[in-house]
């Protein structure tokens, strides 16, 4: 199997209410490349937000009692706390500098996700960038859309850049998909010398998240869109899938 991975280069700054589909197509033209049957675009969470205008003021965020006294511990402005919170079930750890907590997606995610990177401030204004609403959603309506324009089939994935437990460091991981499942299970087939696998299931949709993420970067990249090609994508192109496939139960998280 030969996979690659290319980026879609020389992408405008995207704004609300833009068309990605149209972004994305025509940029990806003007450099000589084209988007084929069976290719996965990865794109970033953050020009999906931007799209959906999914931004908030700090100034017109007025912060509760329980985010004043969280904003103490962690030593974060009370009204960004106030937004974490508000994208959130729950606050699963705390310290100076450090809010991990339970988005209502499922995640578990510092800050909720929310962004302050790269984003363009208006009037002296500070604003940051909150999640999709439904990132599955938003990866299914790119696909639409890129099945309209150019009648082809394609699957999309949304990644956004996370830490995990016991690993320094981030990488991108899937929060949201369409056309692709997002985990390959193994589990009942034999290995190499006939043993039956009990436990084997690769979450391909984050390998793949992962992988993009290693060619967009994360400072002044300005690459937050990868074609793969290659991958084999599921026999049925309109197979429902779901990130929460790739988010363990509660009950069998040992982290929470």
């Amino acid at each position: 199997m030969k996979v690659s991975f290319t980026t879609v280069d020389n992408l405008p700054l995207v704004e609300p209410q833009d068309d990605l589909v149209d972004i994305i197509i025509s940029s990806h033209a003007n450099n000589g490349g084209s988007i084929e049957n069976g290719d996965i675009l990865v794109i970033a969470q953050k020009i999906i937000s931007k799209s959906e205008n999914r931004y908030r003021t700090l100034e017109d965020i007025t912060p509760s009692q329980e985010a004043k006294e969280l904003a103490i511990i962690v030593q974060k402005d009370p009204r960004y706390v106030q937004a974490v919170l508000d994208e959130s079930e729950r606050v699963v750890r705390k310290k100076p500098g450090v809010l991990i907590v339970e988005h209502r997606l499922g995640f578990i995610h510092a800050n909720a996700g929310i962004d302050q990177s790269n984003i363009q401030q208006h009037n002296n204004s500070e604003r940051i960038l909150l999640l999709p609403e439904n990132p599955d959603a938003s990866a299914q309506t790119i696909r639409d859309g890129i099945k309209s324009a150019l009648n082809k089939d394609v699957a999309v994935i949304i990644n956004d850049s996370m830490g995990r437990a016991w690993r320094n460091g981030t990488l991108g991981l899937t929060i949201g998909l369409a056309g692709i499942l997002p985990i390959d299970d193994r589990v009942g087939e034999e290995d190499l010398f006939g043993k039956k696998l009990n436990v084997t299931a690769a979450a391909i949709a984050d390998e793949i998240a992962a992988g993009a993420s290693l060619l967009m970067g994360q400072t002044v990249e300005k690459t937050p869109v990868v074609i793969v090609r290659g991958y084999p994508l599921p026999d049925k192109p309109n197979l429902e899938v779901s990130t929460a496939t790739l988010i363990r139960d509660k009950n069998h998280d040992l982290f929470r």
